[in-house]
């Protein structure tokens, strides 16, 4: 298996989310298939509205913080803490801001900035635990010998993602986990387009020398 294919896998949760949005195209709200709908239901009433966006978003928020941190609990943590800010932040929004909503850039945004001021504060805590403990969320159809190839799989591609720069892991992931096009993925990262399709060819390099690396040490 080549990095590229590792790096496509996307969690069944994620995966299956435009289907589930009614719209497995990803149609509408620049690709954002329940876009649409989540302001609609923000528009109507907040509390009910919220509801709405976490169960659209929740997949994809929480395989994207997985991809980013590399651990199962620091992802939980990333997504309820993204999740927290974004109500608080609903809660002082007038009726226009929210209809000029673009619901998953924006929460998206929001986690990957959680995730970087972690990463800046990570030296004044504890050594988190190993990597591990991030496989992928499981598929309730899949046999047990292909969830155990799949979590091999986690554990690598995990590993791989680890190494490479905060930019480069934020923009590979965006774009080869959470499927994002790149100009969401640009409105994500607050940098143009260019710097998005740069950071993702530097970073797929860079995973497939850390591969092939990582394969021919241990053939040796």
């Amino acid at each position: 298996m080549t990095v590229t294919d590792e790096v496509s896998i996307r969690p069944a949760a994620a995966s299956a989310e435009g289907a589930a949005a009614g719209d497995p195209a990803g149609a509408g709200c620049g690709g954002d298939a329940a876009g649409a709908r989540v302001v609609a239901a923000l528009s109507g009433d907040l509390d009910g509205g919220f509801a709405v966006m976490y169960e659209a978003y929740r997949a994809p928020v929480f395989s994207t913080a997985l991809r980013l941190c590399g651990r199962w609990a620091e992802a939980e943590d990333l997504s309820a803490e993204a999740f927290l800010r974004a109500y608080r932040a609903l809660c002082g929004y007038g009726p226009e801001r929210i209809a000029d909503l673009r619901p998953r850039a924006w929460l998206l945004t929001i986690l990957t900035n959680v995730w970087r001021n972690g990463l800046r504060t990570a030296a004044r805590k504890p050594p988190p635990g190993p990597l591990e403990d991030a496989p992928d969320p499981p598929d309730p159809a899949e046999g047990v010998e292909d969830a155990a190839a799949r979590h091999e799989t986690g554990r690598e591609l995990a590993g791989l993602l680890a190494e490479l720069p905060e930019a480069q892991r934020a923009a590979v992931v965006l774009r080869h986990v959470t499927d994002l096009p790149v100009a969401e993925i640009a409105e994500v990262m607050g940098v143009p387009e260019g710097t998005v399709k740069s950071h993702v060819s530097r970073g797929l390099a860079r995973l497939r020398r850390l591969h092939h690396d990582q394969e021919g040490g241990g053939a040796r």
